[in-house]
Parts: structure tokens; C-alpha cells; sequence
């Protein structure tokens, strides 16, 4: 497998009712050559459950944990482990078109 040109970073917490819908928006986009690297920062709900499925259905899905440190140390946690050229970042509330 080539290595992903864009890494897309997203932070979660306590977002169980809205991250399954933004990861499989983002890995339904028409740009294919992504990885996605999930930070749970330190959910208290089934968040973390939740990523951990995700991870099991596309290997271009990356789960990490934290103890809550908010989302800007989540962010920087998941930076130390990007492989993409670019980066971005993402929401877990948010959701996405095919062609972002």
C-alpha cells in the first residue's frame, strides 16, 4: 500500500452520536489516498468503542487515545504520526460531501 498523501486529523470527545457519520463521509470521498487518524481525548461515553469498530472495517482508519487534554493537544498528538504530505483537520461532529 502507498503511503497516504493526505492525512486527515480528527479529534473526538464524547461524540458517539455523530463520529460514525463523519468517518464514513470522509472515507467515501472521491480522493481515495487518505489516512484518517481518530484521537479520542479521553471520552467518557462510547466514543471510543465506536473508533475502534471503524478502524476494524478500513485500514485507513487510525485510532489513537488520550487522557482528556482538549482538542488542540489531540491535534498535536496526532501530528506526531502523520504520513501524509498534507493535513487537515476535521470535526467528529461534521460530515462531509464526496467532494471535498
Amino acid at each position: 500500500m502507498e503511503s497516504p498523501k493526505v492525512s486527515i486529523i480528527v479529534p473526538v470527545y464524547n461524540l458517539e452520536n455523530y463520529i460514525t457519520k463523519c468517518v464514513q463521509s470522509l472515507l467515501q470521498q472521491s480522493y481515495r489516498n487518505i489516512e484518517i487518524i481518530l484521537v479520542d481525548d479521553g471520552s467518557t461515553d462510547g466514543s471510543l468503542r465506536i473508533l475502534q469498530e471503524l478502524s476494524k472495517t478500513d485500514n485507513r482508519v487510525i485510532v489513537k487515545h488520550q487522557e482528556n487534554g482538549r482538542t488542540a493537544r489531540a491535534r498535536n498528538y496526532a501530528l506526531e504520526s502523520v504520513k501524509g504530505e498534507y493535513i487537515t483537520f476535521v470535526d467528529g461532529d461534521d460530515y462531509y460531501s464526496r467532494y471535498i
